[in-house]
């Protein structure tokens, strides 16, 4: 753990004034990650938006609080898993990342993963899972199956910043985070969490 600790701190001191793609002289802050650097769940999501380019740190906004309430709901906080994005600065006027961008800071994330070492990989929203697929499949689609990125388990749900735009996703992202919940757990060796008799999802 000490290891990973000290290896994605000289990571992210090696990459912070990248430069090699436009967004680098657009950007307030670099946003490279947040959480345990030996999480075993690594939550991925597209790109940092407006408050997150201002704190430097991912999901802070309303999003984010949102999965924070999330995540609490089932036994979990940001300091337990690992929390990123594909892109590490803001495209303008939160636009999808472009090609060009995915190409420069995808390896970013890989080594992330390399010294992370997780066990799950979920991926929040469409463009963040098909830029990690590389398909081209609704979201829907893709909810609740199960993927092999690079040899890590990977699941796919709804971004938060979707649930706050429509509430009624929030029923079907809850479904997810409890399927989550057990297979990260079963993952991590922990004993099976008590099913939670809920009639809606965090944060109604």
């Amino acid at each position: 753990m000490k290891d990973q600790v000290t290896a994605l701190a000289a990571f992210e001191e090696e990459i912070q004034s990248c430069q090699h793609c436009a967004l680098g002289a657009m950007r307030t802050r670099f946003v490279f990650g947040v959480g345990d650097p030996g999480a075993d769940l690594v939550f991925v999501g597209e790109a940092p938006g407006l408050e997150e380019d201002r704190q430097g740190e991912p999901f802070v906004g309303r999003a984010g609080k949102l999965l924070d309430r999330i995540l609490a709901a089932i036994e979990l906080s940001r300091q337990q898993v690992y929390i990123c994005n594909i892109l590490k600065c803001r495209p303008p006027d939160n636009r999808d990342p472009l090609a060009s961008e995915v190409e420069q800071c995808l390896p970013y994330l890989k080594e992330q993963f390399r010294i992370i070492k997780p066990k799950l990989i979920v991926a929040l929203g469409r463009v963040a899972a098909k830029t990690l697929l590389g398909v081209e499949e609704s979201l829907k689609n893709m909810r609740q199956q199960v993927y092999n990125y690079e040899g890590v388990e990977m699941r796919v749900t709804y971004h938060t910043a979707a649930l706050l735009r429509n509430p009624r996703l929030k029923a079907a992202a809850w479904e997810d985070f409890q399927i989550i919940r057990d297979r990260y757990r079963e993952l991590a060796g922990l004993p099976p969490e008590r099913k939670q008799e809920q009639a809606g999802s965090p944060g109604e």
